[in-house]
């Protein structure tokens, strides 16, 4: 049997395995911000600001753990640009999950993200080859597929803030490709998104008095949110994806959608039928043949 090796010598499975855990702690996120949100616990702009002020202490003391200062996620220049995209990533989300299901809006996500990915890649060079548009084309069908019985005329303004939050992420995800130590440069960008949440949050406080409020439950999903889901996972993402081409990565992110789907119907009692349960094998057939198809040429 051969085994791919990746341009630093370690074997791509291991890219393909760090992968496969980040897309479950995305869809994870999918399900505790609608589980937070439906119950009433928590309001949308505090579940934004718990859930990336979690996210920073979480990986601020990973990074202290392994020896780096922490002055330095403080240092200069300022990732105003990561930070803002991760900011607007996770207000648009919660946003939205206001209005929409978990599986309808992962869905609408990461078929943005997938879209923007995919975009950028062509427009810089990446020709996928024959493999990988057969994988993109079969993760799309599954996702028309995935759409249509379980959600009719979903809401349109909920629909509209998810696809500003899966431009938001793809910019993030672009923006970390640029290499630089992942856990440092995910705590970096969680810590200068702080001052964004806050005025996020004064905002609602001053021209909405009485709707930010918080209760045990909603700040503990937030909580696992922030910590696990979104800093762990996204800093896993970050430390693959210099390892992956724009193409594997953009389809690799179509992946969340069935996973939250399952996880719906498991944990908050969201219809599956055997047409989505179809759906979804084939969006991951699709993710499959893309991702393993070879290195496209440039």
């Amino acid at each position: 049997m051969t085994v791919a090796f990746d341009h630093d010598g370690a074997p791509a499975w291991v890219a393909y395995a760090g992968a496969s855990v980040a897309m479950v702690a995305f869809a994870a996120n999918s399900i505790l911000t609608r589980a937070a949100l439906d119950s009433g616990s928590i309001d949308a702009a505090t579940f934004t600001g718990v859930r990336l002020a979690s996210g920073a202490v979480a990986l601020t003391l990973i990074v202290v753990a392994r020896g780096t200062p922490a002055t330095r996620l403080l240092a200069r220049p300022v990732p105003w640009r990561s930070a803002g995209l991760l900011f607007g990533y996770a207000a648009a989300f919660s946003l939205a999950y206001l209005r929409i299901g978990a599986a309808t809006g992962a869905l609408v996500l990461f078929g943005t993200v997938q879209a923007v990915m995919y975009g950028v890649a062509i427009r810089r060079g990446e020709r996928p080859g024959l493999r990988g548009w057969a994988g993109l084309a079969l993760a799309v069908a599954g996702l028309v597929a995935l759409v249509a019985p379980g959600v009719s005329a979903p809401d349109l303004a909920g629909v509209t803030l998810m696809m500003v939050a899966g431009v938001a992420w793809a910019g993030y995800t672009l923006a970390g490709r640029s290499g630089g130590d992942p856990l440092v440069t995910s705590a970096r960008n969680f810590v200068w998104s702080l001052p964004l949440a806050l005025v996020l949050e004064l905002g609602v406080v001053v021209l909405r008095p009485g709707t930010a409020y918080a209760e045990p439950q909603g700040i503990a999903l937030a909580v696992a949110s922030g910590a696990i889901a979104s800093g762990m996972g996204y800093a896993l993402w970050y430390s693959v994806l210099p390892r992956l081409t724009r193409v594997q990565s953009g389809i690799i992110q179509m992946a969340p959608p069935p996973i939250a789907a399952l996880a719906g119907l498991a944990l908050l009692g969201e219809p599956l039928t055997v047409r989505v349960a179809l759906a979804s094998a084939l969006i991951l057939a699709g993710v499959a043949v893309g991702v393993l198809a070879p290195r496209p040429p440039r």
